[in-house]
């Protein structure tokens, strides 16, 4: 017997067990090095913050307080969209479909909602107007008429959990959210949840979304206009951003800022892209600083990632 053939065989699977070893000290290195520097941002910040960050065609993954539950205000929003999207797919609802909203339907001053103030005696929407309101101006009025009309918060809930997500609860529409300062704790998902939401909606490797929804959409999320300080807020002009926000406001009695929050994929000029999603949550500090906790995150994460090279 001849035992060469063996002796190379043996080599070249000591040589990939080498080259595997490498790899994963190098994503080591590379995500303690990004972890050191998220670290760095957060050190002395009197402030919960859940992190989620998937890039690196899905081999680095990174978080903070991953798997704590934290309010999403109106990220929500970004669910429920799917969850409409999704009925539109079956074909009980279409895009261009028009929606009556009576004056009765706008939701009184103190709510965020453009359409209102444009509206103020209410109109008929199609239903891409309302998802463009609700997405991409996180109008409040629009986010309660879409979900009245595929049922309620837990029908937009039971979506999700249906479709492999299970770390989320959303149990008020917006009118009733705001009530009280406490109904916010129970519309709540997870950073990793956040993240992976993203990912499967983006990837749509189960055909989730059509063609036509997938691309309204993702464009929809890039036409965002709130949060402008946050993940966009220290990226190079003109980075690509498809995100969605969130914010709670100030608690006058105690001066904690119960949610400030960004999810979204960020798009690289080395044509890759990441998922980040960061909950600013139980602050004490002022907007400007939580907002700029998350600019400075997707900042590290823009750098290190765009730095990479592809490894498909």
């Amino acid at each position: 017997m001849n035992r060469y053939p063996l002796l190379i065989l043996t080599l070249i699977i000591l040589l990939n067990c080498k080259n595997q070893s490498n790899l994963v000290n190098d994503a080591v290195h590379i995500n303690n090095d990004l972890r050191a520097k998220i670290n760095q941002i957060l050190l002395n910040k009197k402030a919960t913050v859940g992190i989620s960050i998937i890039g690196n065609n899905g081999k680095d993954t990174i978080s903070f307080h991953g798997d704590s539950r934290f309010p999403m205000q109106s990220v929500f929003k970004f669910h429920i969209a799917l969850a409409v999207l999704s009925e539109i797919d079956k074909g009980n609802l279409s895009l261009n479909q028009e929606i009556v909203v009576s004056k009765e339907d706008l939701l009184p001053k103190d709510f965020w909602s453009p359409l209102r103030d444009e509206n103020p005696n209410g109109g008929s929407f199609t239903i891409e107007k309302l998802i463009q309101y609700s997405v991409s101006q996180s109008d409040n009025t629009a986010c309660d008429v879409l979900i009245k009309l595929i049922g309620t918060p837990k029908t937009v809930e039971e979506y999700f959990k249906k479709n492999t997500i299970q770390d989320l609860q959303i149990t008020f529409n917006e009118k009733d959210m705001q009530a009280k300062w406490e109904n916010m704790f129970q519309n709540w998902t997870t950073p990793k949840a956040a993240s992976q939401t993203m990912k499967i909606f983006y990837e749509n490797e189960d055909n989730l979304l059509s063609k036509s929804s997938f691309d309204f959409f993702w464009k929809t999320n890039k036409e965002t206009t709130t949060g402008a300080k946050r993940i966009k807020g220290k990226l190079p002009e003109g980075t690509i951003v498809a995100h969605k926000t969130g914010w709670s406001g100030t608690n006058k009695e105690t001066g904690i800022t119960a949610a400030v929050n960004n999810i979204g994929i960020v798009f690289l000029p080395n044509g890759q892209h990441f998922f980040i999603s960061v909950f600013v949550s139980e602050s004490k500090e002022d907007f400007d600083t939580n907002e700029r906790i998350i600019a400075d995150i997707a900042k590290v994460s823009y750098d290190y990632f765009n730095g990479q090279k592809s490894n498909n």
